[in-house]
């Protein structure tokens, strides 16, 4: 028998391996030990049917959407399924408008699942939030993508946030051998050899989406010719040709995930700071240009006058990016990279800035002094407006005279560090300062 007849007999099997396989209960769940293992809230509160609100965050193929389906086979409520994707406002308030209905007149309660929640808009959103905080519906939110970007504060407030860990080959490689041992949802009713390194080649590829890694063994099944005796061998060679490479999806969240790994290696690794701009260009499709406005920030938040040439460096890459395009422009990007990444490192631009912003919060206005105020008119010195010493007319083209609002005369915003090219800096401002010393 073949699996295209087997499904002829019954409707259930027509549906994908991965649908068929998917776990009912608790004890058949593959992975997430940290939050439905034994003991722990959210596997008490399935058990015990009192699931409240809740949003579950983790990457494809990691369980989010069975984790709900097993709700839905424990709850005693009604439970039901949206997807975001093709969802409207009119279907939630229909759900919503039932579970009224079944609340008040049942005292049945009403579960609502989500998928794909980050595909809802924020009116979407907003239509859910009366129903659940007046415990009309129970929400579960599922998504890919960091729900603090993509979830309304107000519904994200109001639910518990269950982060799901990415699975492992060794959870794929379980759930595919469950599958060709089970006869009546799976595989096992083939005449079926898989070859281990077969398993773990697709194991591997699929990267921890359990739901890749059934589908292309299925797909692997019935694709391959049976032997004399029916036997169908599922070698290497099969499993390659049965799953391939996965496309990257570079969500919002990614994106902002990478790029900050990517400022913050310029910070401290040349290795990791050149591989998360080529993956993020390369493998995530994203703009060269966000990495390097990032990269032209760093060299003065980071680096500032520890090194100003890095400053040089970015913006002469970010204009050859402009001028000769991708991917001819990759060396010199790179070459601007592990250039800052070379260069000795100083946050005293930062910190004086930090500095200068807190004292407007003390200082709330100020005025300018009196000697550096326009005195290029008539009646300049009538109004007070003298007493400016002229830099240049002095030893060393330096005077020592108030620049600051009077209330802030004694401040100090910006000291420079022994970074670098900095350190000159540094050992002039210890010159003038010894010397306003001396002179007071």
């Amino acid at each position: 028998m073949d699996l295209f007849s087997f499904r002829e007999q019954s409707e259930p099997q027509a549906r994908l391996l991965a649908d068929r396989m998917r776990p009912e209960t608790l004890e058949d769940y593959i992975g997430q030990d940290h939050l439905i293992g034994q003991g722990k809230l959210l596997r008490r509160a399935i058990e015990g049917d009192v699931v409240s609100s809740i949003l579950l965050f983790g990457p494809p193929g990691c369980g989010k959407t069975t984790l709900a389906h097993i709700i839905s086979k424990q709850t005693k409520g009604d439970f039901v399924r949206l997807n975001a994707v093709d969802a409207s406002v009119k279907d939630v308030r229909e759900v919503i408008e039932q579970a009224e209905r079944n609340k008040s007149m049942y005292g049945r309660k009403t579960i609502l699942f989500l998928d794909e929640v980050h595909r809802f808009n924020s009116a979407r959103q907003d239509a859910l939030l009366p129903a659940v905080e007046r415990g009309i519906i129970i929400f579960i939110g599922a998504t890919t993508e960091n729900p603090f970007h993509s979830v309304n504060g107000a519904l994200l407030s109001r639910s518990t946030l269950f982060r799901l860990e990415p699975l492992t080959k060794e959870h794929s490689m379980l759930a595919m051998r469950r599958a060709l041992a089970d006869s009546s949802k799976g595989l096992g009713f083939m005449k079926l050899f898989a070859e281990e390194d077969a398993l773990e080649h697709i194991a591997s590829m699929a990267n921890g989406d359990i739901r890749r890694a059934l589908t292309a063994l299925e797909l692997a099944a019935v694709t391959t010719p049976s032997e004399l005796d029916g036997t169908v061998r599922l070698t290497v060679e099969v499993a390659e040709e049965s799953i391939r490479q996965p496309t990257v999806q570079a969500d919002e969240s990614t994106q902002y995930d990478v790029l900050s790994a990517f400022h913050k290696s310029v910070r401290g690794s040349s290795d990791a700071a050149l591989f998360w701009f080529l993956y993020a260009v390369e493998k995530l499709g994203m703009d060269p240009m966000v990495f390097l406005r990032r990269l032209t920030v760093a060299c003065s938040e980071d680096i500032g006058l520890a090194n100003p040439q890095a400053m040089v460096q970015a913006v002469s890459a970010m204009e050859a990016y402009h001028r000769i395009g991708w991917p001819e422009s990759k060396y010199i990007v790179s070459q601007a990279i592990l250039f800052a990444v070379e260069s000795p490192k100083s946050n005293a631009i930062a910190i004086a800035i930090g500095r200068i912003m807190d004292s407007f919060d003390a200082l709330k206005s100020s005025e300018v002094p009196l000697h550096l105020r326009d005195g290029h008119y008539s009646g300049a010195k009538k109004l007070g407006h003298v007493g400016y010493q002229y830099p240049h007319d002095y030893p060393g083209h330096y005077v020592e005279q108030n620049y600051l609002p009077d209330k802030l005369s004694s401040k100090v915003f910006y000291e420079a560090t022994e970074q670098g090219m900095e350190d000159k800096i540094r050992q002039n401002q210890q010159k003038r300062r010894g010397k306003s010393k001396r002179e007071r």
